[in-house]
Parts: structure tokens; sequence; C-alpha cells
């Protein structure tokens, strides 16, 4: 998939990030756009693209669009047209957007050096007749992916700086794109982005591959990274996604739906070959946990239901939300992935991010680079790729329910303390589907804290296993649990990973 000036143009764009970061940082010139900083998001959506002004418009595969500055989207992005070995730089023009009543149907006062917000970019992924949206970036180092089938859903980012840290994090921008015209009968799309924050500069390549079929969205990244300062904490390949609420703690949710989440799961494949999924949650407190590894296969973010009726809601369609794996290309070394889960109230806030943090924290005049690529997928990744190379099939059975409550039986006259919890971990697919209800099938369970009693393990109508017990919590302290079943000395399931802690207890 190389372009034919992908890699001088690559190691310009790297040269750029280079010489920024042995320079002081200057923040994006915000005066710019200053005149369309204080639209509303009713307004800001009021503000349409004209498709036939959109960039290739009808001469191949690929078209793009462009957002307008303003809003919430105040940092101007310059945006470069390259096609052979011509590059021109694209000029903020009112007359590419259509003015709707919301701003008063008047074209927004802006320079031409106020460039735009972003991009998005159309390719016929669902019907050959229709150009689909399948990707879009838009606002500091956001960017969001779809799958055929699939609607927008969590989002993926070029870098995290100091997320989760007392001081504050850090949002670095993408700040200048080259976007190389394709060839017509092309079937991928490349592009470099140019990234810059105070503690941190880099150049990016993407290739990005439209899904096809059962057949995900791939995007191939490779980040240069120089840093002008020491970070406390890096995060690499970030994943930004929302959990209101699901079974696991619906309490306290007046709502008519049973699930509002764009993601339900963390998954991990260890370099050891071992899957884990923790469930997510939306707790009273903010919640940091770490899955530890040395060159880890990949990680996701994954909403593995997939049914309308879990859901049961029309307008955002959370059943057709894209999950996203993140396919590690190079030996990353020692770290983790670290989750982040926030509380909220709202489905429309954000709370929930995993990137992965090297061991080693970057220092001031440090470069790295990390390649990895990007694919969307739906309840789990599939066999067969659109760009053919294969990614990691899960053969092991998979956690489809885990429920935590009160264990007590209602109407109980002499019940346990409401502290004591009564955990259900169902299991199914994977060897479990061709073993008999009668097969033992036995578990290996832990946990950092608490007492484990009346462990069982029971079939399931219509196959896999039903893993029970309970916990009694050790006081106030958080219980870290670790589950996976066995047969024959070898592990049949993912590993069950989750943290449960007395503030989640409604």
């Amino acid at each position: 998939m190389a372009d034919a000036n992908g890699p001088s143009l690559f190691d310009h764009v790297t040269e750029v990030a280079r010489q920024r970061a042995g320079s002081p940082y200057h923040p994006p010139r915000h005066d710019l756009v200053e005149s369309a900083r204080g639209l509303e998001y009713d307004q800001y959506r009021d503000i349409r693209f004209r498709d036939q002004e959109a960039l290739w418009k009808g001469e191949g595969a690929f078209e793009i669009q462009l957002f307008h500055p303003g809003g919430a989207s105040d940092v101007p992005v310059r945006v470069h047209l390259v096609e052979g070995e011509r590059s021109r730089t694209l000029d903020f023009d009112p007359d590419l957007f259509r003015y709707g009543e919301q701003v008063g149907g008047s074209v927004v006062d802006l320079p031409p050096e106020a460039g735009f917000a972003g991009f998005r970019i159309l390719h016929p992924m669902n019907s050959p007749e229709k150009m689909d949206e399948v990707a879009a970036f838009l606002g500091a180092s956001y960017f969001r992916l779809v799958g055929p089938g699939q609607v927008y859903g969590l989002s993926a980012r070029g870098l995290a700086v100091d997320i989760a840290e007392p001081s504050g994090e850090e949002f670095p921008d993408f700040v200048e794109w080259w976007l190389v015209k394709p060839d017509p009968a092309a079937s991928h799309l490349t592009f470099y982005g140019l990234l810059d924050s105070p503690s941190v500069a880099g150049a990016y390549r993407f290739v990005l591959v439209p899904g096809s079929g059962s057949a995900g969205t791939e995007v191939d990244v490779t980040a240069r990274l120089f840093f002008r300062s020491d970070v406390r904490k890096v995060g690499v390949a970030p994943l930004t996604s929302m959990y209101l609420h699901g079974p696991l703690l619906a309490a306290g949710h007046d709502d008519i739906r049973p699930r509002v989440h764009d993601s339900e799961g963390l998954s991990m494949l260890t370099a050891d070959g071992e899957w884990i999924w923790r469930p997510l949650t939306n707790g009273r407190g903010v919640r940091v946990t770490s899955l530890r590894d040395v060159d880890p296969a990949g990680y996701g973010l994954v909403q593995r239901s997939r049914d309308f009726d879990e859901y049961l809601d029309l307008e955002a369609l959370y059943h057709r939300r894209p999950s996203l794996w993140v396919d590690v290309a190079d030996a990353w070394g020692p770290g983790g992935v670290e989750l982040l889960e926030i509380p909220t109230r709202s489905e429309f806030n954000d709370n929930v991010v995993a990137y992965w943090v090297p061991g080693a924290d970057p220092r001031a005049g440090e470069e790295r680079t990390f390649r990895y690529r990007l694919v969307t997928f739906d309840s789990e990744l599939p066999g067969a790729t659109t760009t053919g190379r294969p990614l990691p099939v899960q053969t092991v059975a998979r956690v489809v329910r885990t429920r935590i409550g009160w264990d007590a039986l209602p109407g109980e006259a002499d019940p346990p303390p409401r502290s004591r919890r009564r955990v259900v971990v169902d299991f199914q697919g994977g060897g479990l589907e061709e073993l008999a209800p009668d097969v033992a099938v036995t578990t290996s369970l832990s946990t950092s804290s608490g007492t484990i009693s009346d462990l069982r393990v029971q079939p399931l109508p219509g196959g896999g296993r039903r893993v029970t017990f309970a916990l009694e919590p050790d006081g106030d302290r958080g219980a870290d649990m670790r589950l996976f079943l066995t047969h024959a000395d070898t592990a049949v399931s993912e590993t069950w990973s989750y943290l449960w802690e007395p503030d989640l207890v409604r």
C-alpha cells in the first residue's frame, strides 16, 4: 500500500514535527476563527459542506468533505492537497458551505488562513451507488471510524498526554493535514497528520481501507513522536467511549432502555495468548486500572451485544455502534493497557478511555515510534479482513453476561449483610459448545481481597457454563477478581477480570 510519494512526504512531515519539538510551543491562533467560536451546538450543525464541492468528486472511490471552523472546533487546521509531486494549501472558502437558518443563513466572516476544523472521508462502502461516510477527523486528535452497516460511536485519538494525572490532561491537536489524491481505482487512501501540543510534536501516517461485507474498516497508523519536555504519562493508541448503564449496574437509572453505551467491555490479547475481558461500569468515583504485559498483541473496546432488543433505541442505534481493535504491529515492550472510567449522568459525555502506557515515561528530547492497525468489527474479530492480513481469532469461550448483586433470597428471614455480593459470570462459545452438560469444567478464580465462597459451575441452557460465587468484601477494600474456565488442564475460556468496589453498591 505504499504511495508513490509516501516515504518522502512522510519524511517531510516527520522533519516538520522534529523541528517543532525543538522549538518553544506556539499555541493555536484562535483569533483566526474568533468570529465563529461563539457558535452554539445547533448553529454549528446547521452549517453543512456542499456535496458538489467534495474533493475528488466523481473521480474515484474516495471523496473528502471539510468541516467548518468554529464552535467547539476552534483550532485552525491547515489542509494540503497532494497530487503527484505537487502540493497546494486549501484556504477557507465560505462558498464551500451552506449556512442554515440557525445561523441566520449568513456567511461566517473568516480569513482564508483560518483553514478548516477537520475532514470526513466518503467511500461507497455499503452500496456501489452511494458514498458513505467512513471516517471523520475533528477536534484535537480525535477521529471516528465505521465499518459496513455501522453508525458512529466510540472515537480513536492520536495521543493522550498525562491522562488521569492530578496535574490535568494535555490534549494534543492535529494542526495540519496532507491528503494524497488516490488513483481512480485505488482501494485505499493515504494521508498524513502533524500533531502538536506543549509536550510533544508528532508525524502520523494513515492508510485507510474501507470495510467490505463482513470485514471491517482498517487503518494502518505510524506515529513518530518527538518530546519537548518530560511527560508523566503518555497514552498510545487511545480509544474513547461512553458507558452510561447496562444490566450489570442498572439500578438508579430511570430509563426505558435496558442498556445505554457505545462499548461494554475492554478486550485484550496478551503476548502469551491470553484473552482478557473486563466489563465496563459507571460507578461513583473515577477508576483507573491497568492490565500489565510485555509486547501485547492487541486490545480494544467492544460492543458485544448486537441485538436491538438489548437497547430498544431507534434513534441512537447502540446495537450498531462499532467495536474497535488496536492490532499492535511492533514490539511495544513492557507496560500496560490502562482503563480510565469516569462517572457520568449523561450519554453525551465520553467517560471511558483505554490506551497503552509504556513502562518508561518519555523524556525531553526523546523520539519514539509506534505502529499499529485499527480495525472496526461487531461482536468479535472477523476471520477475514479487507486487506487479507489476518487478525487474531478468539477460539476460547467468551463472557456473555456478568451480574453482581446482594447475595440474598427474596423474603429471606435472616439475610446476609448488604455488603455480601453474589457474582454470576456466564461463558459461551469456543470449546465449551463441544462439551456435554455433564462434563466437568473447573474454574481458576482469584481475588485481591475479600473471601470467596459457594463457588459453583453450572451448565447453561443452550450450551456454555455459568460460574457463580459469593464475595465477602474486606471492609471498604475493592476486590480485583480474575476468573477463567479449564478442562483437561487447558483454558477453555477468556479471563474475566473485574474490579468490584464498595461504591458500586447502590
